[in-house]
């Protein structure tokens, strides 16, 4: 049986940790080439090394600050020389900062949309004047909180909407110029991450409760999803299946925002 995205170069921001480890070890299962970056150089690290350590593929690790412009062209540079292309692009990396309106600062407002607008800006931007000679798959992961509100986390609200739209606009210029890349983003509902988990730390025992109990509640499917869910629809994107898909969002939240 042929593997579903074997070959193809792939590179994943945020992959230290949460749903970006878990995507890369899905796409190493199906043969893709991987370089993996992550601003915690000692866990992107480790994570290059258990997947080599269990699959036949090539890669390679970086720290890296997805803010950094010129960052973002010296990795696609290296990419490029080692790899010769790069076929997938996933903008994994993000954070998220609670707070509702009066109890944001303005420097948390900043900080939350350098790392999940403008990273996201920049990431497509360097890998487009590679990709753009062959075409490939970019997979920007945004949010169901880019599709609906929530009231304790007001920025996080307002760089995954940003995510979710430039991702359209982004999905035209390329079909407008027949780059042959397609562009999609990733809605994941609450799922179990290094993220949810601090974010529910942040609060006191008793929103955090609340939170998590109405959560649980609104979710049709009845529990939270795991990383590995979010990956396999990752796999999808980044596969020939999905040839057909541009500016298109892929909604993964066991039915939370249905209602």
């Amino acid at each position: 049986m042929s593997l579903r995205i074997e070959n193809k170069v792939c590179l994943i921001t945020g992959a230290g940790s949460g749903i970006g480890e878990a995507i890369a070890k899905r796409y190493a299962q199906e043969g893709a080439q991987l370089i993996l970056t992550d601003i915690n150089e000692d866990a992107v690290i480790k994570v290059a090394e258990s997947i080599k350590a269990k699959y036949d593929v090539k890669i390679i690790a970086y720290k890296q600050d997805v803010v950094d412009e010129q960052g973002w062209l010296e990795l696609v540079n290296k990419a490029n020389d080692v790899f010769e292309r790069i076929d997938v692009l996933v903008n994994n990396a993000g954070i998220a900062i609670p707070g509702d309106l009066e109890n944001t600062s303005l420097s948390d407002w900043k900080k939350t949309h350098e790392v999940n607008c403008e990273g996201t800006f920049l990431g497509c931007q360097a890998v487009t004047t590679v990709m753009k000679e062959t075409g490939g798959s970019i997979i920007n992961i945004s949010s169901i909180e880019g599709i609906v509100g929530e009231r304790n986390t007001l920025a996080y609200n307002s760089s995954k909407g940003a995510v979710r739209t430039f991702t359209k606009s982004m999905a035209l210029h390329c079909a407008h110029h027949r780059y042959g890349i397609r562009v999609n983003s990733v809605h994941p509902g609450f799922v179990q991450t290094p993220l949810v988990v601090n974010a529910l730390a942040n609060l006191s025992p008793e929103e955090a409760e609340q939170m998590l109990t109405r959560v649980l509640m609104n979710i049709p499917l009845g529990e939270m999803g795991t990383v590995e869910d979010i990956a396999n629809g990752c796999l999808f994107l980044a596969s020939d299946e999905s040839r057909y898909m541009t500016g298109s969002e892929l909604v993964m939240d066991g039915g939370y925002i249905c209602r």
